[in-house]
């Protein structure tokens, strides 16, 4: 076992860990919203990777004008919310699956969560100002 678990958790029957968890708690609703994030990023996805060029190809002020659109920008947005929600989906999975430390693990996933949600209000907010002003 790891060096963090403690007595009690190492003497614990594999049913006694098991207690409480599986399809019936929150694991169904964390699996499905991954794959509704991942079916929303394809086609948003799709329709940033056909602008791109054309944004880096303009200067900075068309680049600013396209962002402005408001068609433009709320696509933007609904892209980067997208994204940023299934990476802290994803980061989650992967924590729970290897992380085993009992403080590391709690640790780790509010960590996520706060990292991912600042950048994400900070690129949101970009967007805004952008659009705004």
């Amino acid at each position: 076992m790891r060096e963090c678990c403690s007595k009690q958790e190492k003497i614990q029957s594999p049913l006694a860990k098991a207690r409480g968890l599986g399809a019936a708690k929150s694991g169904y609703h964390h699996w499905w919203m991954q794959r509704v994030t991942a079916l929303a990023l394809v086609p948003l996805s799709l329709w940033l990777l056909l602008h791109l060029p054309r944004i880096f190809a303009d200067t900075y002020t068309d680049a600013l004008t396209w962002m402005a659109h408001p068609w433009n920008s709320l696509s933007l947005l609904l892209f980067l919310w997208m994204a940023f929600y299934h990476a802290v989906l994803g980061l989650e999975v992967v924590i729970e699956d290897y992380i085993h430390c009992k403080v590391g693990k709690p640790f780790m996933l509010l960590l996520t969560r706060f990292v991912f949600g600042l950048a994400g209000i900070m690129a949101g907010y970009a967007v805004l100002l952008i659009n705004f002003g």
